[in-house]
């Protein structure tokens, strides 16, 4: 599964904060060998002020090695510059606590400056003393005391990189401590910011390092990119996210993103339409959600057909299978294989049931869409069930589905019957003139390339 995984790829969009989880993911799966993970994470840890993680794991990799001295030098360090951004940040966030003062802010943050500078002495850079002790907070993994002292800055600062930094610390912030309702609404006010402003940077301050800015164009795709990136931490966990995840990503914007500067996220993009196809066709109450899930899955095939030379795995080769080359056989093999790749996905690993369930409609209602009688052994091959576990899922899902109105079982014979009413006239003319146009293309490329090869000799 090495071959496959994107950790790397992911990491290089990430704050060293949020790598820390796939890394621990990367060690319990056993992907690559534990101590490769924990030089990374090791490496990663020496640029915080986790000076006890980071001294843990140095422990680990060099059991026999003395600890430098500079662990100690660097812990005092902090102790003294969290004692003073404290004291500093302290007094403002008393002032903003007052009752009196919550109650006489407004919306216009130019005027609430002006009050707290005439009754309190507050000035512009006593504020900015706020966002100096959230991100020194973050820096040693105090991630909710970070959100909070963020969150206070960005509501009274009138800089907009400063404000910037802040959005992009408060998400992590409510990422790392699992606040998924939060993180989603600062996703979108991101996003949204993001979207409307195209100066440079709009990156984390951590991660912009380049001392000239780039064009603005550029920035606002490396903004999108390393938002696409931090977003699958909220889609994958909140209850909502994966059509979420749909309506972003197959935006043009975010598409043109994903195309451009992150082809990998096609997994993400695909396993999301197909964890969501099967709960929109349940009950046979289609609404707006389910219809666009419905039509994620054409596009996504499209975008699989358009960007294979850039990126492929198993989870898009199952649909390409399925929906381009309508190969059941390697449809079912590349599902083998995905199986394992979400088994062992940081984002899909919670998913792996779900996923298979989701998939094995996907074969099924493909399957019945262009059989009429079809033999409940060769149907449970295909989903790569036994005999006894294929016949149960199928007798579910025709219950579950808008199925059970075509589909009879004959248990005697072990067959389904596929029984579809008869298309209105203007239909039948609709799907038959699809269809020759769709034949005369093929003929058309046959014609093609019958003429580019040599002729035999007689």
């Amino acid at each position: 599964m090495a071959e496959y995984d994107l950790s790397k790829k992911i990491i290089s969009y990430l704050d060293r904060h949020l790598a820390f989880p796939l890394l621990a993911h990367l060690a319990e799966t056993n992907i690559f060998a534990v101590s490769d993970v924990q030089v990374a994470e090791y490496e990663l840890a020496k640029g915080t002020n986790m000076f006890d993680y980071a001294q843990s794991l140095f422990v680990q990799l060099h059991p026999d090695a003395e600890v430098p001295a500079e662990f100690d030098e660097k812990r005092q360090n902090a102790v003294s510059t969290h004692e003073r951004l404290q004291q500093e940040a302290q007094a403002v966030f008393d002032v903003i606590e007052n009752p009196d003062v919550a109650q006489a802010l407004r919306q216009d943050k130019n005027q609430n400056l002006q009050y707290l500078k005439e009754h309190y002495n507050v000035t512009l850079e006593q504020i900015t003393a706020l966002y100096n002790f959230g991100k020194f907070q973050y820096s040693y993994g105090n991630y909710s005391g970070a959100a909070d002292y963020l969150y206070h800055f960005r509501v009274l600062s009138t800089d907009n990189d400063l404000n910037t930094s802040a959005h992009w610390g408060k998400l992590a912030s409510d990422i790392l401590v699992a606040r998924w309702d939060i993180a989603l609404e600062e996703l979108n006010s991101l996003r949204e910011l993001i979207d409307s402003r195209s100066p440079a940077p709009l990156l984390p301050t951590t991660t912009a390092t380049n001392a000239s800015a780039p064009e603005p164009a550029l920035a606002q795709l490396h903004s999108r990119t390393w938002l696409v990136h931090w977003s699958l931490f909220v889609y994958f966990r909140h209850p909502q996210g994966r059509t979420l995840l749909l309506e972003t990503f197959l935006s043009p914007t975010y598409l043109n993103t994903i195309q451009t500067a992150c082809p990998w996220v096609l997994r993400y993009l695909t396993a999301a339409a197909i964890l969501s196809r099967k709960s929109s066709a349940g009950g046979g109450n289609a609404n707006a959600s389910s219809s666009r899930v419905r039509n994620a899955i054409r596009e996504v095939v499209k975008v699989i057909q358009m960007e294979e030379y850039q990126y492929s795995d198993p989870v898009t080769n199952f649909l390409k299978e399925l929906y381009v080359e309508f190969d059941f056989e390697s449809a079912q093999k590349e599902l083998g294989k995905a199986e394992k790749v979400v088994e062992n996905d940081y984002f899909l690993q919670e998913f792996r049931e779900e996923f298979l369930d989701n998939a094995r409609y996907l074969i099924s209602e493909a399957y019945c869409r262009i059989h009429q009688k079809i033999d409940i052994g060769d149907l449970s091959d295909r989903l790569n069930l036994t005999r006894a576990e294929g016949e149960k899922w199928i007798v579910n899902l025709i219950r579950e589905t808008r199925m059970g109105a075509d589909a009879k079982i004959d248990l005697e014979k072990n067959v389904i019957q596929i029984s579809r009413p008869p298309l209105p006239i203007y239909q039948s003319v609709i799907e038959k003139t699809r269809g020759l146009a769709i034949r005369t293309q093929a003929l058309g490329a046959a014609v093609a390339r019958t003429g580019q090869q040599p002729i035999a000799a007689q």
